[in-house]
């Protein structure tokens, strides 16, 4: 699939998966691993030592300020593949971003289960966001996606979504959320908004096949 031209101040939906739709997090370290380094490599400075120094503090995520390739709106870290709704802020970040962070978890996985050659399937996908609604009704689920394809067990414990920084304000996180949850009243309200939304979604993707490949069935 070829990408879209990325522009600045644009949103996008990202998503990949493992090749041959293997498990691409083995447990919660690989998780946290990956989660962390959403946060550490979107900066605009270059990585160094610095970066591998940060993962001594596991499961903290830096509250250095820093300047940003992109801005994370969502995301769903699910155990064979991800999906991320994010705007470009920096002229190059999300293509640079995506290059740090699919490149340097696949050293870390391979590394650490001693094995060689691609873990993703091929590089990102990637889908412009051309609308407020479309906006709304992707972030719902992106948020959701665990519950999109019914995840239970031990499985539902490889998930990680931005779900808990959108209904609880306190939540601990990095998303740019106020974009979506500015349109709302409450939190609550959208949390009715976004559930309402996903059951929606899954039975038009039950429907449509076309629509089911798009969201990454």
């Amino acid at each position: 699939m070829k990408h879209p031209p990325f522009a600045n101040a644009e949103f996008y939906h990202i998503y990949n998966r493992g090749v041959d739709r293997r498990q691409i997090f083995s447990d919660q370290y690989d998780l946290q691993r990956f989660l962390q380094s959403m946060d550490e490599f979107n900066v605009f400075e270059p990585i160094g030592s610095i970066y591998e120094l940060s993962f001594l503090d596991q499961g903290i995520l830096s509250k250095r300020k820093k300047k940003r390739l992109v801005n994370f709106i969502a995301y769903c870290l699910n155990p064979n593949h991800i999906h991320f709704v994010i705007q470009q802020v920096r002229e190059g970040g999300v293509s640079e971003l995506m290059k740090r962070l699919f490149g340097g978890y696949t050293w870390h996985f391979n590394k650490k289960h001693n094995r060689s050659g691609s873990l993703f399937q091929g590089t990102f996908k990637a889908k412009h966001i051309d609308s407020n609604e479309y906006l709304l009704h992707l972030s719902a689920y992106v948020n959701l996606n665990h519950r999109a394809h019914q995840l239970g067990g031990l499985t539902a414990k490889l998930c990680k979504s931005s779900w808990d920084e959108f209904i609880d304000r306190s939540a601990d996180g990095f998303c740019n959320k106020n974009i979506i949850l500015e349109q709302f009243r409450s939190s609550r309200e959208y949390r009715h908004f976004a559930e309402s939304s996903l059951k929606d979604i899954v039975e038009r993707k039950n429907r449509d096949k076309e629509f089911g490949e798009i969201l990454l069935e």
